[in-house]
């Protein structure tokens, strides 16, 4: 989600407005699914590893939580990521690009746009990634047996899992077990897009 003073130089204030929009879903579905799973506020910041006055924040909408705070959230409620950011949906859905909100890291310097509505699917989330030249996007474990497939359209990628370096290039992909700590790094001069499928364990 957008860092309150992360904005790019070129954002517009749509890009505010689906801020504050999103913000209000992952606040009320992480209270929703926090109750639903019977946890206090306490219980979850020993599972997430994010202080119970951060999680405070965000359900009530006083602060709007970066890209990494929410995969630590979603593995401390052991939900799909996109569980906490989407609306639930039934039948046929279609996702606008216009309507498909940026994710950032709290350095601005990496995003994450939804490919697929939420809810589409329990087990597979689609995602476009862009990280800014020469910068990297460090991510924790995610739940056990988390699986990623990353597909690099343009530019370049180095790809970390645990102590494991892969070098890749447009075209390529890449599999990998997501449950250990890994880092995606755009090595070049310029920004780097892929596609990352994430498949969640049955």
């Amino acid at each position: 989600m957008v860092a309150r003073n992360s904005k790019r130089p070129n954002a517009s204030p749509g890009d505010e407005v689906g801020a504050a929009e999103l913000g209000r879903r992952v606040a009320e579905n992480l209270r929703q699914r926090r109750k639903a799973k019977g946890l206090s506020l306490d219980d979850l910041a020993r599972a997430s590893g994010v202080s119970r006055a951060a999680l405070s924040q965000i359900e009530t909408c006083k602060s709007n939580p970066t890209v990494g705070v929410l995969w630590k959230i979603a593995v401390g409620l052991a939900v799909p990521f996109a569980e906490l950011i989407g609306a639930p949906r039934s039948g046929a859905a279609v996702l606008r690009r216009s309507d498909s909100q940026l994710l950032r890291s709290s350095d601005g310097r990496f995003e994450s746009r939804p490919l697929a509505p939420a809810g589409a699917s329990p087990l597979v989330e689609l995602y476009e990634l862009r990280i800014a030249a020469r910068s990297t996007h460090r991510a924790e474990a995610h739940a056990p047996g988390t699986h990623e497939i990353v597909v690099v359209l343009t530019g370049q990628l180095r790809l970390s899992v645990d102590d494991e370096r892969y070098e890749l290039g447009a075209g390529d992909s890449i599999a990998f077990a997501a449950d250990r700590p890994h880092a995606y790094e755009n090595p070049a001069s310029s920004e780097a897009r892929y596609h990352d499928v994430i498949v969640y364990e049955r």
